[in-house]
């Protein structure tokens, strides 16, 4: 076992996550496609692989700490960029059965090649706005956890996941700075959408130390008819008082 791998596998062994040779070899599978596509378009600026083991794969699996996933029966990832943090935490649990929203077609397509090349099964890539995906019947309220990762302030989040998001279910919001002020400005978009904020987790990677924060919402109720409202509208105008 090489440095990098002892290195990450011993990092999640000290949360109880201990993965096996397949999941090891997916993993493996899935940096050396995300560095392939990345010269041809841009999927990320971190391709040095420690980087990557740390900077993408620990930190979408680092949910996991604060979140039961075995206890979640599926997953909304929205503007999921090039599979952060839903394909590494897919892998870790199988079970999970997976929707990935974004809206640049070729990072879908990069999406599709990736979940058949590591063999990844319930788990569907879909090309679109969240705010026109977020009304089909078949994803609107229905997912036990959604996740979105540095995609968005949270006022405007919370316009993008809520909808998708099962009533008692969860939206965990990935971020790097701390939230307190986002918090302030995100209360009016919580009322409106039926979230409320019950925990705000903090990390910092292993190795680079850069803090990490993760603020669950419960969603206490069905979402009004009226959201989201039509693509580009949640960015342009917030739903702020």
């Amino acid at each position: 076992m090489d440095q990098t791998i002892a290195w990450f596998t011993k990092q999640l062994a000290a949360h109880d996550i201990v993965l096996d040779d397949r999941q090891l070899t997916q993993l493996e599978r899935y940096y050396e496609l995300l560095v392939e596509w990345n010269e041809k378009m841009n999927l990320t600026g971190i391709t040095e692989r420690d980087a990557v083991y740390e900077k993408h794969f620990y930190d979408s699996i680092s949910l996991a700490f604060f979140v039961d996933m075995k206890e979640k029966r599926n997953l909304a990832d929205i503007g999921s960029g090039a599979g952060f943090p839903s394909i590494p935490l897919k892998i870790v649990f199988p079970h999970l059965e997976v929707l990935i929203v974004d809206s640049l077609n070729k990072r879908i397509n990069f999406l599709k090649h990736l979940i058949e090349e590591l063999g990844l099964e319930q788990i569907e890539a879909v090309h679109g706005r969240a705010e026109d995906i977020a009304r089909l019947p078949q994803y609107r309220d229905v997912f036990e956890l959604v996740t979105a990762r540095a995609v968005a302030r949270l006022a405007v989040l919370n316009e993008f996941c809520l909808p998708f998001t099962a009533p008692n279910g969860i939206f965990a919001s990935m971020k790097g700075a701390s939230l307190g002020e986002e918090l302030q400005e995100a209360a009016y978009s919580l009322s409106e959408l039926k979230g409320k904020v019950i925990q705000e987790y903090q990390l910092k990677l292993p190795n680079e130390q850069s803090e990490r924060h993760i603020v669950c919402i419960k969603k206490l109720a069905t979402t009004p008819k009226k959201y989201p409202r039509k693509a580009g509208t949640p960015l342009k105008q917030p739903l702020v008082k």
